[in-house]
């Protein structure tokens, strides 16, 4: 939803009627996710996708016809499907949408969790009888609930919805026998915090923006944490790790990277990140350098707990020794995190080497 944003509002704005399509599974090589938004208008206007292209025409027929008719549409298609070279799927790969009117009143409350990037979930009846198909919920952190399901449903979307939300991964789920529902969660956008503004930093902050990360740059030394170095950094903070954390709020959608290989600035950073919900903390140096870290860290209070969550040598192991390397390493490594994969480590003992600096 976040992508499509600005033209929904400005759809709103030109009084649109706007239809809605969702992703709610997928199965082999379908290429958007769970949660992948397109949305429509009945004089042709597109933005978004639910497949790369291979369904969107079908999508649109199917979102004027529920403009027209006032009812929601569960569409399938699929390799096994007499549709499948119609729409674009005989290379492989199977997908569920949810085609809906657009709710003002309810896009009103999740505009507003977007914008405060607030964590939510949406849970929306995707397949039941007529009167109550596409009804939904949103459900936020804090417990406040807007829309409603049906009286005998409510609670049990409620507790599904927490469980959800807390697990980070939308899901389809059976309310009771005949009722199913979306349960889609909205997390606050991927968040890229570095700290020290070293050579791979700045190839690092590039590459993260690149992919849509919100990034940050932390470094107190007026030489490395500067504008000029970082023209294009979404929030730059020349203040210590324990002053500078104080204005990052770390998420389940942060990832958070050590890279001035000096104790004086990692060392508080990590003993702030560690305990912290972020889903990725890594820190440069060899192995050598990581032992006597985690031996200070451990000295410093934190648990076996927290030091298992930290990635060190830092970045994936592609052989990486140039700094814009090391980079495109880290970012892996990041990105096979928020997937929910885990990939080999660098496990050299050249860092020295990489970075000029010593192990």
């Amino acid at each position: 939803m976040r992508d499509i944003l600005s033209d929904l509002d400005r759809w709103r704005e030109d009084h649109k009627s706007i239809a809605l399509a969702t992703v709610i599974q997928t199965w082999g090589s379908s290429p958007r996710a769970a949660g992948a938004k397109m949305a429509l208008t009945p004089d042709g206007r597109i933005t978004g996708s639910v497949s790369g292209g291979c369904v969107e025409g079908a999508v649109f027929e199917a979102g004027v016809e529920a403009l027209k008719t006032k009812h929601p549409q569960l569409l399938h298609f699929g390799v096994a499907d007499e549709t499948a070279w119609d729409v674009g799927l005989a290379c492989g790969g199977s997908i569920d949408i949810f085609v809906k009117p657009l709710d003002l009143s309810f896009f009103d409350a999740v505009h507003s969790v977007l914008i405060e990037e607030r964590p939510a979930v949406i849970v929306t009846i995707v397949r039941a009888q007529a009167e109550i198909l596409g009804r939904e919920m949103l459900v936020r952190d804090d417990g406040n609930v807007t829309g409603t399901l049906d009286d005998e449903l409510n609670k049990i979307a409620l507790d599904l919805a927490k469980e959800t939300l807390a697990h980070g991964v939308s899901r389809r789920a059976m309310l009771n026998e005949e009722v199913e529902v979306f349960l889609e969660v909205i997390l606050p956008p991927p968040t890229l915090i570095a700290v020290g503004g070293v050579h791979i930093t700045i190839a690092l902050v590039a590459l993260a923006k690149s992919l849509g990360y919100r990034t940050v740059v932390v470094d107190p030394r007026k030489a490395f944490g500067n504008a000029e170095r970082f023209p294009h950094v979404d929030q730059l903070i020349q203040a210590w790790p324990q002053e500078a954390f104080q204005q990052i709020q770390l998420t389940r959608s942060t990832a958070i990277a050590m890279l001035t290989h000096d104790p004086k600035l990692d060392d508080p950073a990590l003993k702030i990140a560690l305990p912290s919900p972020a889903f990725y903390i890594g820190a440069l140096g060899s192995q050598k350098t990581q032992e006597k870290r985690r031996k200070r860290l451990r000295a410093e209070g934190l648990t076996d707990t927290d030091l298992a969550r930290l990635r060190g040598p830092i970045g994936l192991d592609i052989g990486a020794r140039a700094p814009e390397e090391i980079a495109l390493a880290v970012m892996a490594q990041v990105v096979a995190a928020r997937n929910g994969l885990e990939g080999e480590r660098r496990s050299d003992e050249t860092f020295a080497a990489d970075v000029g600096g010593s192990a």
